[in-house]
């Protein structure tokens, strides 16, 4: 036996239970994961709280939770030559990382993709990548991010945004940043300009930046999307990851599913290397899921949280 973070039905975090399950084992094109650490997204606790979105993702009840997570190989199924057993891998496994074991499809129309974690980085780390990494990669990439660009960022602070920051600086641009007045230090230490959202958004913006943005992203709603559409940016240079699939003004609605596996290599190298942080806010063991799940839904928190198992 095993354990595994279940749900028998959608609500908040009281609805997550961690529970002895049997081993899983891996079959023909995939490998088993002793997982070590799960890196947790908003996406998690809406799924596990919203019928509509579980749905979409093709999850139904009794589900496992969580997506991101870093371990290492310790069972290769038939026909798998990628991967050994003791391989340390990050990646993802839709409602099945807040486990101590995953079972990983390796194939080539898998929807989640598996990778050596690289010398360097530790399984906090590298759990914290997969989604925020290949998201953040998508929403540059869906505005052609420039060095002369003077970029608006809704949500900096995020686990997402904290990776668009910092990918827009090494990119050359002048980046300027959304957050509550709380976390204006933490982004400061990216050379990033803070500026409070809320009503007054688009004056507050035209104080920082006089001469006008060029580009914005939205990694929280519309609210960032709207008012770069006031700032009079073009539609096709405003990117949104949490607007749905027709955001306003015709700005481009984007996510991870849009990057190239290149992009998340790209990032975890670039972590390792040390020239891009990923700040870990806190860290749970597992049996404290359900106060994980309360913290990142508090929507506060300033960098990524992870479980450990």
């Amino acid at each position: 036996m095993s354990r595994a973070v279940v749900y028998e039905r959608f609500g908040g975090p009281e609805v997550l239970d961690v529970r002895e399950v049997p081993e899983p084992h891996a079959g023909s094109g995939e490998v088993r994961v002793r997982v070590t650490v799960m890196g947790l997204n908003p996406m998690d606790w809406l799924i596990s709280s919203t019928p509509s979105i579980a749905a979409a993702f093709g999850i139904s009840l009794p589900a496992g939770f969580g997506c991101d997570l870093a371990g290492v190989v310790d069972e290769v199924g038939e026909g798998v030559d990628r991967f050994a057993v003791g391989d340390r891998v990050y990646g993802g496994a839709m409602a099945r990382a807040a486990a101590d074991f995953a079972v990983v499809d390796t194939g080539p129309s898998a929807l989640f993709r598996l990778v050596r974690t690289p010398d360097g980085l530790r399984d906090e780390v590298a759990a914290a990548l997969p989604t925020p990494g290949l998201t953040a990669a998508a929403a540059l990439a869906a505005i052609d991010i420039r060095s002369s660009d003077t970029v608006l960022v809704g949500g900096a602070a995020g686990g997402v945004g904290v990776l668009v920051v910092q990918l827009a600086k090494r990119a050359g641009a002048r980046v300027i940043g959304t957050a509550s007045p709380g976390t204006f230090d933490f982004l400061r230490q990216w050379d990033v300009e803070p500026v409070a959202h809320g009503p007054g958004l688009v004056e507050r913006v035209r104080d920082v930046a006089p001469g006008g943005i060029t580009a914005a992203t939205d990694l929280f709603g519309t609210e960032t999307a709207e008012a770069a559409l006031a700032l009079g940016v073009p539609a096709d240079r405003i990117s949104t990851i949490a607007a749905g699939p027709m955001p306003p003004g015709g700005v481009r609605a984007t996510g991870g599913a849009s990057a190239v596996s290149a992009d998340l290599d790209a990032i975890a190298d670039a972590v390792a290397a040390g020239a891009i942080t990923v700040p870990v806010a806190a860290t749970f063991p597992i049996e404290k899921i359900r106060d994980a799940v309360a913290l990142q839904a508090d929507r506060h928190v300033h960098g990524k949280i992870v479980v450990t198992l």
